[in-house]
């Protein structure tokens, strides 16, 4: 019988029960991947974590990502979350401003926020983004989502798949109140994207109607696909967000470095999300998505 010790955390939140629920496997190593796949469906979070040794040069740590029901190359709330973890457990050294994960996806950089000897805050580096040619059927992505077409067709902006890493099909809504209307029709949905000749993980939705909280953005996002119905925070769709709304000019330098994205209200579990943007000109040149993080307990779980 092995051992292994987990951390469970609240990641893009301040405060307990808020943002979403992650938990991560300080050292993975002895775990093959498909008991990691079988740990990521007992714990029935969006994802679970794995930290084994560093794999490629220039990295600090290999960070394996699962959800219930498959392996990601990247991802937001894990890799905030997992730095979180890593500096509780002494991993990562107080004070050290960054470090490099090894990632599906590539080698993937953290910047680091302390106060005193406890990490404050996290930036993660995402990919520069990737846009698909708009969907031309803006009603059928509203039937997709359960809404009015002119909750889709009122915004003037696209329906359309962006990716830092991983595709979002961003669908954005004139409300706040139509985006917590919205239920997705999984055939709907699956008709859509095959009607367009598009792959995607998730549908990313948003509304960029101002409120009392100052956010950016208020969202939602599904990928029933890969065992996630709904997602409190989702920081690899944020990053895309950020590049759309830049990209449609619904943002503007200087405001696109300091966005910020209000998910998981709908579900009881509010996460502030940080996106942040550089740009040149029309030109996006770094992504960056970031947040806090919130340690919520720990265990050990046992494996024959």
């Amino acid at each position: 019988m092995r051992s292994y010790r987990f951390l469970q955390f609240d990641v893009f939140t301040e405060r307990l029960f808020g943002g979403n629920q992650l938990a991560v496997f300080p050292d993975g190593r002895g775990l093959s991947a498909e008991t990691m796949q079988s740990i990521a469906k007992e714990m029935n979070f969006s994802e679970t974590t794995f930290v084994l040794p560093a794999e490629e040069p220039g990295t600090d740590f290999r960070l394996r990502i699962f959800t219930p029901g498959s392996e990601l190359p990247i991802a937001g709330h894990p890799t905030i979350g997992s730095a979180f973890a890593l500096a509780r457990v002494g991993a990562i050294a107080p004070g050290r401003d960054s470090f490099v994960f090894g990632l599906g996806a590539g080698p993937t950089s953290v910047a680091l926020t302390w106060n005193s000897h406890d990490l404050r805050f996290a930036w993660m580096d995402q990919l520069l983004p990737e846009f698909s040619e708009p969907l031309a059927n803006r009603a059928g992505a509203a039937a997709a989502l359960g809404v009015p077409d002119s909750a889709v067709g009122g915004t003037s902006l696209p329906v359309q798949v962006v990716s830092c890493g991983l595709p979002f099909v961003l669908v954005p809504m004139t409300t706040r109140r139509a985006v917590d209307n919205a239920m997705i029709d999984r055939e709907a949905l699956n008709t859509l994207l095959h009607q367009a000749s598009i792959e995607a993980i998730g549908v990313f939705l948003f509304s960029t109607e101002r409120g009392p909280d100052k956010a950016t953005a208020y969202s939602r996002m599904f990928a029933p696909a890969i065992g996630v119905y709904e997602d409190p925070a989702t920081g690899i769709a944020s990053g895309p967000l950020g590049c759309y709304l830049v990209r449609h000019k619904v943002v503007t330098a200087p405001k696109a470095g300091t966005m910020l994205s209000l998910q998981g209200v709908k579900m009881g579990r509010p996460s502030y999300i940080h996106i942040s943007i550089a740009t040149e000109g029309t030109e996006i040149l770094g992504v960056r998505v970031g947040g806090e993080s919130v340690l919520a307990g720990e265990g050990t779980l046992y494996i024959p």
